[in-house]
């Protein structure tokens, strides 16, 4: 049976759980900050990599939880490859959430949208 230890679900589930507030801090800074100042020559920057940061934790979490349901359902054990893949996976996680982190709230401190 393809059973993955108890530490890797547990960080795999809390990996998933940060890139979900953190999806949902960069989108409610978007709107905010959309909402606000609007569209402009001074925005657009900020907007983009908003944006961007959305892009890159949505892709995460999608792979992440996509590798972690095929590793839930091979059968009868999970391969070397696909464990491989779900600790890259993690470890792209865990970087793009901290990248995306920095520069959300970097948007929020230098715009004052607290």
């Amino acid at each position: 049976m393809a059973k993955l230890p108890e530490e890797t679900l547990t960080m795999t589930f809390e990996l998933l759980r940060q890139l979900a507030n953190a999806i949902e801090l960069a989108s409610a800074t978007w709107w905010t900050f959309f909402d606000r100042y609007g569209e402009a020559a001074s925005t657009i920057g900020e907007l983009e990599e908003l944006q961007n940061a959305k892009e890159r934790l949505n892709q995460s979490y999608t792979r992440l939880n996509t590798l972690l349901l095929k590793i839930l359902e091979a059968q009868p054990i999970a391969t070397n490859a696909m464990l491989d893949l779900l600790a890259k996976a993690i470890e792209n996680g865990q970087a793009n959430l901290e990248a995306a982190n920095a520069s959300t709230q970097e948007i929020i401190r230098g715009w004052n949208l607290l």
